[in-house]
């Protein structure tokens, strides 16, 4: 593509952001759809989200994905706010109005799209999910509102987990988020769960970390999804299908979640066919990376 005066910018915040693979994933849908636009990640100091957010505007950048820590930080900075967004109070997406932007949350259907791909249902099933932090929050909204039948939340710190408990059960109209300190899992009832690990426990560099490492715990689930996809195949997922389980990585959340945003930016809509291109094209990343 050649880059002249009328390709249009987009791009990711967040600190750290070097690592990311949204480049990949939207510069080789402007290149399936021909469009003249390049993505780029664009590093923010703490403190400085609202500088950001204020000059992306003056230089006409198309739209912006916001990465941690500054999904629930970018929020007073914007004009509008999606009403899904605002009900899981982060935002991970940014779309260009006339004076400024509005935020949506793509994480969520992401995940979602993600899920039912690899045939993954939430309706009806009782679930695992391990963290109470600003991803576990989504997912756990994303549970009560796909009607999974009860989600017991699992975290270190009991007072969090009931905060986002109480906030999404009171969103959903019915106790569905059930709060659980993380060491007390030998309590959860004795059958077999959806795990959906959200915890950053296990991210590179630190690819030889559990949130919990008991197989006790592992022998309970029958499929693991784990939001992480650097390392490829994490501990908890090693540890699921030791024990039995399916366990697949984040890495088609991340997928469908930049394909999401794309289409809010630029009015088109991504087929399975070109979401597959893009997904072969993130795993040739893989396949290449030195160990």
């Amino acid at each position: 593509m050649e880059i002249n005066g009328k390709t249009r910018t987009c791009g990711l915040i967040g600190n750290p952001v070097e690592h990311t693979l949204s480049p990949m994933i939207h510069n080789t849908l402007a290149k399936l759809f021909g469009h003249n636009l390049v993505y780029v990640p664009f590093p923010v100091e703490t403190g400085r989200v609202e500088e950001a957010v204020t000059g992306a505007s003056a230089l006409g950048i198309l739209g912006l994905n916001v990465t941690v820590p500054y999904k629930s930080e970018v929020i007073p900075c914007l004009r509008e706010v999606d009403s899904l967004a605002a009900s899981i109070g982060a935002v991970n997406t940014l779309v260009r109005l006339s004076d400024g932007y509005k935020g949506y949350n793509t994480d969520m259907e992401g995940l979602y799209r993600a899920m039912t791909a690899e045939g993954i249902r939430l309706a009806g099933e009782e679930i695992i999910l391990l963290g109470a932090g600003g991803a576990s929050r989504a997912v756990a909204y994303l549970c009560a509102v796909k009607e999974a039948k009860r989600v017991y939340l699992l975290n270190r710190t009991l007072d969090k987990a009931q905060k986002v408990a109480e906030e999404v059960n009171r969103c959903a109209g019915r106790e569905v988020i059930q709060p659980m300190p993380l060491a007390e899992f030998d309590s959860l009832p004795d059958q077999k769960f959806l795990a959906i690990q959200g915890t950053s426990v296990g991210l590179y560099p630190n690819v030889e970390q559990a949130a919990i490492w008991d197989e006790a715990f592992y022998r309970r689930i029958h499929t693991g999804f784990d939001l992480i996809y650097t390392p490829w195949e994490t501990v908890f997922m090693k540890l699921v299908r030791k024990n039995g389980g399916q366990a697949y990585n984040g890495l088609k959340m991340l997928l469908y979640q930049g394909i999401i945003a794309y289409e809010l930016w630029n009015g088109v809509e991504v087929s399975e066919k070109e979401a597959q291109i893009v997904y072969e094209a993130l795993k040739s990343h893989f396949a290449s990376a030195p160990d």
